[in-house]
């Protein structure tokens, strides 16, 4: 997949709830996987049923993503403002390296560009301008 840049909502716990209505008003049905069901969570834990990423693939250029904040996943949790990141997504490892390591120069960085448990290398940051940005690399599937 070429490098791509997709709205990636948060919500305070109901995003579930919101792309369920998106997905209705748009035509399309969404996808969701909780903390729990990724082993990031324990299935007793409080936010072990919320959403650790969801996605509503409307058309093959109009992909949404969502996740609910919980706490400890950002240093000032939830907040109107914070809640629509830009996430840049794709396997040309060159450009989005290096789109990481640029865009991030004078901002603060969240999580560092390394591998991550469901395999892809993923980082996240705020710009200089106060944008938050992901970066997730695709690892080709092993045949």
């Amino acid at each position: 997949m070429p490098a791509a840049l997709h709205p990636y909502l948060n919500f305070a716990g109901n995003s579930r709830e919101a792309f369920e209505f998106y997905g209705r008003s748009l035509g399309a049905i969404p996808q969701f996987v909780t903390f729990g069901e990724a082993g990031a969570l324990p299935a007793e834990d409080a936010n072990a049923d919320k959403v650790m990423h969801g996605s509503l693939e409307v058309t093959e250029l109009i992909r949404l993503y969502v996740s609910d904040v919980i706490e400890g996943m950002s240093p000032e949790g939830f907040l109107v403002g914070n809640n629509v990141t830009l996430s840049l997504m794709g396997d040309d490892e060159t450009l989005l390296r290096s789109a990481y390591q640029k865009l991030s120069e004078g901002g603060s960085i969240t999580m560092a560009l390394e591998k991550q448990m469901w395999g892809d290398v993923y980082g996240s940051f705020t710009d200089r301008f106060g944008v938050v940005w992901q970066v997730n690399i695709s690892v080709p599937e092993q045949s």
